[in-house]
């Protein structure tokens, strides 16, 4: 936080700097604008075959001479703000750290299948983001060879997500009838608040639309029971369409929100049916890395300092806790209780036949001699490793 301060700081007292030196060169050039149209009028009304006299040459030398001031003046401004440009970068490279290889594991995206799966999860990022001619390109370059069939949800989505925001309903309304079953199965509200929505921007023409108001809600019936409050509400509104409700108490009806949360609720309700994160993967992945960074960063340069840069050997496991907050937790985590340790892959749970549940690596340690055999470290029982069974979250 207080390198973010010492930047902002600096960033500060340049903003201050480039205000006042636009000022000052704008005001610098108006002037000498002015006068040198002004010398241009003068020239003029002279006329073709007039002598120019010594003060004329003389007042044309003392322009010259003064629009090359005016120039180092402008040029000696833009070197003042170009090294408080370049101070500012400098202030950025004292406070942050730009070499992470220190927290990098080695050979992460090494081989073909990983390279593969990162552009894989890049094009999914750019399709997601509607940035359809940039995912097109990667999926050429990088030979992934997507199908139609898995681009065309994400083209969809976008699609849909587009008109909403346009406050165009309709692509919504027929994708929700179209999954009514499954939308009904989540017990969504997407459907009922589409309806609304319509019904909102046919009350705000008032009695000119009054009939097709009527009749539209006639749609709203079948939400009635799950959504009455709602309900009474868009029904309790109509008493105020001959005289206006954007002037009545549920002016509120019309206020942009309501767009806002019909495009989370789509995007989720969505993504839900499409067996797909609501955020992108990739964005996630970065946005956990910027919290995960500042922490290993630190720890990493407190064990170099101390010369025990080799306790952190272990690839699968950090060497501080670090917590990302509720929004980063998106499945049971086992850390088992003989080794204080989080489950991997390669370290699952495994599950004895007593009911209690260890690590592999802990059933391993508690193995007497090459019997196989052992004793749960909570209760007597006794029994063989090939008893035991993984457990997966």
């Amino acid at each position: 936080m207080d390198a973010c301060w010492a930047v902002d700081k600096e960033l500060e007292r340049l903003f201050e700097k480039y205000s006042s030196a636009t000022d000052r060169t704008q005001k610098t050039l108006d002037d000498f604008i002015a006068s040198l149209r002004s010398f241009i009028n003068e020239l003029s009304e002279r006329t073709s075959d007039e002598l120019i006299t010594e003060g004329a040459r003389a007042s044309v030398v003392e322009f010259i001479d003064r629009a090359k001031s005016v120039s180092n003046s402008v040029s000696t401004c833009h070197k003042d703000l170009h090294g408080s440009v370049s101070k500012l970068g400098k202030t950025i490279d004292r406070n942050f750290t730009s070499d992470f290889s220190s927290v990098i594991t080695e050979g992460a995206f090494d081989g073909e299948w990983r390279q593969t799966l990162l552009n894989e999860v890049i094009c999914e990022h750019f399709l997601r983001q509607g940035m359809l001619d940039i995912a097109e390109s990667l999926n050429e370059d990088a030979s992934l060879e997507l199908s139609q069939e898995r681009k065309e949800p994400f083209l969809e989505l976008h699609r849909i997500l587009e008109a909403l925001r346009q406050h165009i309903l309709e692509p919504a309304l027929d994708w929700a009838e179209r999954n009514r079953d499954e939308l009904n199965r989540k017990k969504s509200p997407l459907e009922f608040k589409l309806h609304r929505l319509r019904f909102i921007e046919l009350i705000k023409h008032g009695s000119m639309k009054q009939i097709e108001v009527l009749q539209y809600a006639k749609k709203l019936a079948p939400f009635a029971e799950l959504h009455t409050k709602d309900m009474q509400l868009l029904m309790g509104s109509l008493l105020y369409l001959n005289n206006g409700i954007e002037n009545s108490t549920y002016s509120f009806l019309f206020e942009d929100s309501s767009w806002i949360e019909i495009c989370d609720i789509f995007t989720r309700d969505a993504c839900g049916l499409l067996g797909l994160s609501v955020e992108s993967p990739l964005s996630v992945g970065i946005n956990a890395g910027c919290k995960a960074l500042p922490p290993l960063l630190s720890i990493r340069q407190v064990m170099q300092s101390r010369q025990v840069a080799g306790v952190w050997s272990s690839k699968e496991e950090l060497p501080v806790e670090i917590d990302l907050g509720q929004d980063y937790r998106f499945h049971s985590i086992f850390a088992c209780p003989i080794l204080r340790q989080q489950s991997t892959e390669q370290n699952p749970p495994m599950r004895l036949t007593c009911g209690h549940v260890i690590s592999k690596e802990a059933l391993h340690k508690l193995v007497v001699g090459n019997t196989n055999r052992f004793k749960c470290p909570y209760c007597p029982v006794e029994m063989t490793t090939a008893e035991t069974k993984q457990i997966y979250f």
